[in-house]
């Protein structure tokens, strides 16, 4: 039987990309790493990897037994939560979603943590598509997304709304189309569909993102506003990023003329029934949230 920790070590390896990180990240050292690869191979009794350097590839044996074993290690996790106490307050939880939504979430989620020392919260973000294809695959446990999912391993329920805002350099005073047009666009990760959502209801002249000039991207929530505030662009988001930007005099917020608000939806695995503290999370999150209509 191939031995366990030395398979989650290759596993790990494969997912990090990194000899040292992956050491870091299992709390070895990093020929602890290499030793458990080298006697992973001897008792397959194949290559795995091949090494470029410091780089490596992973060989068609190699492929195939990350594949598979990944999976099996993921059942294996699942079962030996299975075999534990399902309690609110003890345990991991794996969550990703958009950063609009982890600014509202996170910090209420570590306040959890310090009332239960037994619950652990590992928080990622990620764009839409990603954070559905976590939750898919069991990377994650729970994914918030501000769209509805589309993979059918997945089954979800709207918990809000959020206003989605038109945001501009500080000296623009008039959003109109020619000054848009002017200023060009800060895209991120979900810009396209949150500037699909309100600029096709508020401008007749707008039919895709395209139309303007890409002046810049970042997929750091945290920075997204910082190059709308030197007058390098405009760009969408929901109104909680929105609030937390460090420097609101250097920036205008639009209301326009007609509102949108994105859904924010709670997601989990059609097929994996929620543990009892994957449950806590959920209603802590939708309590926090404005009622849908």
């Amino acid at each position: 039987m191939i031995n366990p920790v030395w398979l989650n070590t290759f596993c790990t390896l494969v997912e990090v990309n990194h000899f040292t990180r992956t050491a870091e990240r299992l709390y070895m050292t990093q020929s602890g790493v290499s030793q458990h690869i080298k006697k992973l191979e001897q008792q397959v009794n194949c290559q795995l990897l091949e090494r470029h350097g410091k780089q490596f590839s992973l060989t068609v044996r190699g492929q195939n037994l990350y594949q598979q074993g990944s999976a099996l290690l993921k059942q294996w996790q699942f079962l030996e939560q299975q075999l534990k106490e399902d309690s609110a307050y003890t345990g991991l939880v794996k969550i990703q979603s958009p950063g609009s939504c982890g600014l509202q979430f996170y910090n209420r989620l570590l306040a959890l943590q310090t009332q239960h020392n037994e619950l652990s919260i590992d928080y990622r973000f990620a764009p839409n598509s990603s954070v559905e294809r976590a939750v898919a695959d069991h990377s994650a446990d729970i994914g918030f997304l501000t769209q509805a999912p589309s993979l059918s391993e997945l089954i979800s329920h709207k918990i809000a709304k959020e206003a989605l805002l038109l945001v501009t350099p500080s000296r623009v005073t008039q959003p109109t189309w020619q000054n848009l047009c002017e200023l060009g666009f800060i895209g991120h990760p979900d810009a396209k569909h949150h500037a699909q959502l309100l600029l096709s209801e508020n401008y007749p002249e707008f039919e895709h993102v395209d139309q303007f000039k890409r002046m810049g991207f970042s997929n750091q929530i945290s920075l997204i506003l910082q190059p709308v505030s030197l007058g390098l662009g405009f760009t969408v988001l929901p109104a909680h990023a929105v609030s937390a930007f460090n420097n609101p005099e250097l920036i205008n917020t639009f209301h326009l003329a007609h509102p949108i608000s994105e859904d924010i939806y709670v997601c989990h695995h059609r097929h994996k029934p929620l543990a009892k503290r994957m449950q806590y999370i959920i209603e802590v999150i939708s309590a926090i949230q404005p009622k849908t209509a």
